[in-house]
């Protein structure tokens, strides 16, 4: 049995792939912000309610339980967070490109983020198994 048939591990690994490749996305709509009629590009976030009710077969509902009244609400609570819808127009440059750089850059550096994070967890997951066995 190798690590890579552990649900943890395949779960990092898929989300290091993503990351690798939104990264790559992302570079490319630098890359092109001069060209005319160019759009930005982004992956799809992913959704880990769906993927959680995939793997625990749909059928049973998964919640989280709150025992005390100082505990965050749960999701179904109904309670309305007052976020900031991001905007879903670009500015867009009279030759017809819609690549803003800071908003790019902005992305690239939480992707990075996130990315070192997971590799964190991988490493960190990879040396309690090594401690695990004895190595």
């Amino acid at each position: 049995m190798t690590i890579q048939n552990i649900g943890l591990f395949q779960a990092l690994g898929a989300k290091i792939d993503y990351l690798g490749q939104r990264q790559g996305i992302l570079a490319q709509n630098i890359a092109n912000a001069d060209t005319p009629n160019y759009r930005p590009k982004d992956l799809a976030p992913v959704d880990f309610s769906t993927m959680l009710q995939r793997e625990i077969g749909g059928g049973r509902n998964v919640s989280v339980a709150t025992t005390s009244g100082s505990h965050l609400p749960n999701v179904e609570a109904g309670i309305d967070a007052q976020t900031k819808k991001q905007k879903d127009t670009y500015e867009v440059a009279p030759t017809g490109n819609a690549v803003v750089m800071e908003e790019q850059l902005l992305k690239s550096g939480e992707n990075s983020m996130d990315y070192n994070l997971m590799l964190s967890v991988y490493q960190k997951q990879v040396a309690m198994m090594r401690t695990a066995i004895g190595r």
